[in-house]
């Protein structure tokens, strides 16, 4: 039982959890919701899969809910602006990579998966109107990002406020006994506490986890904010970025990230704690046995031996993609974007005037430089890990 509070956060009603777990033995129904806003997930959405999987292992059920429906709204939570609504295609297809991302980390024989367009596209208006009557205006304001955008006299959309109702409204339906979340979510798991006592249901409990910061260190890991780990990136760049985050927040991977047993997460947090262990093998090790996971074993071991040999030996990988274009000649922005080594050529421009391009392993400070093309190959690198050759067709 303390193995499965453990890393809680928020703990709602510790004592109906002792009470259903050793007196009335029975499988506890834990619902886990996930809106589908992006196509991909990142370690910061890992948190609580790790959790989940921990649970099913001592024996309970996930209810793994797909929010199709409340991902065309899109969750308010810390935004400072009124959301735009997602498309049924986009969601649909979000929902699909989704699924093949969290079985990574569930067990699928022990995973309930719904969609909560089950219930809610089924809704009459009457039922509608029901449910938006069991909480006012008052109480949905004293959500913390409701409360700073309603000081600041900035826009809130009727169709926000509903979203906690909605959300609240799945744990009814699904008859949820305990729901994690990120300490983000408290109210809005709350919410689906309150619901389930006015629909005569015995009330969930409540348990939120912590949100991991990314690679800058600061703020929460986010694919907006660029400073992201996606389970779905490739071996070499994942290890990278994972090699690159600040020492400060190895012990915080180490514990919700990596699902070790438990002796050797100690072992290392212990063994950093007493200078034991140098943080770069600690972050080489995470790395490895990150990409291991998400990957396999060997993907891991190989991108640790490539990291060195790139950064400690100065060496270069040695699979490095080759690109042919058609013309004699073209400019660096435009080379790095068609090349897929940058997103955008204002991303281009910024990484060349951040001295973070070289080519033929000298750096370049011009981003309209034209790049003159032959038979041979030139060596391109972007950052300190993307790597690719390029020559004429």
């Amino acid at each position: 039982m303390e193995r499965l509070r453990e890393g809680f956060i928020d703990f709602i009603a510790p004592a109906e959890f002792e009470e259903r777990l050793l007196k009335e033995k029975k499988p506890l129904r834990i619902k886990y919701g996930a809106d589908p806003s992006a196509p991909d997930l990142h370690l910061g959405h890992t948190v609580p899969l790790r959790k989940l999987r921990q649970f099913q292992d001592a024996g309970h059920q996930v209810i793994f809910i797909i929010g199709d429906f409340t991902a065309r709204i899109g969750d308010p939570t810390h935004r400072s602006e009124t959301r735009r609504m997602l498309t049924a295609e986009e969601v649909k297809q979000n929902a699909l990579s989704y699924q093949t991302q969290v079985f990574k980390i569930l067990d699928k024989a022990k995973t309930e998966v719904r969609y909560n367009s089950e219930w809610l596209d089924k809704m009459t208006p009457q039922d509608f109107l029901h449910l938006t009557s069991q909480y006012t205006v008052a109480r949905l304001l004293e959500r913390d990002d409701f409360q700073k955008r309603y000081k600041a006299n900035q826009p809130i959309a009727v169709v926000e406020f509903l979203y906690p109702l909605l959300q609240g409204y799945d744990s009814v339906q699904v008859r949820s006994d305990l729901e994690v979340g990120g300490t983000d979510q408290k109210f809005n798991l709350l919410v689906g506490r309150e619901l389930q006592k006015i629909w005569g249901q015995r009330p969930q409990m409540v348990a939120t986890l912590p949100i991991i910061e990314g690679t800058d260190g600061v703020q929460k890991m986010s694919k907006s904010l660029g400073n992201h780990i996606g389970i779905q990136e490739s071996p070499r760049e994942m290890f990278g970025k994972i090699m690159s985050i600040p020492d400060a927040l190895l012990e915080r991977y180490y514990l919700y990230l990596t699902g070790l047993p438990r002796a050797e997460i100690l072992a290392a947090v212990e063994g950093l704690r007493a200078g034991k262990i140098h943080p770069r093998e600690a972050k080489a090790a995470l790395g490895e046995h990150l990409v291991g996971f998400y990957h396999s074993p060997e993907e891991g071991r190989t991108a640790r031996q490539e990291f060195d040999q790139i950064f400690r030996d100065k060496g270069l990988p040695e699979d490095i993609q080759e690109m042919s274009f058609a013309a004699a000649e073209v400019d660096l922005a435009s080379l790095l974007k068609d090349a897929g080594l940058v997103t955008s050529k204002a991303e281009a421009r910024r990484l060349v005037e951040q001295g973070g391009v070289k080519i033929n392993q000298e750096k370049v400070l011009d981003a309209a430089l034209k790049v003159r093309l032959g038979a041979e190959a030139i060596l391109v690198q972007c950052g300190k890990r993307k790597f690719i050759k390029v020559k004429r067709a």
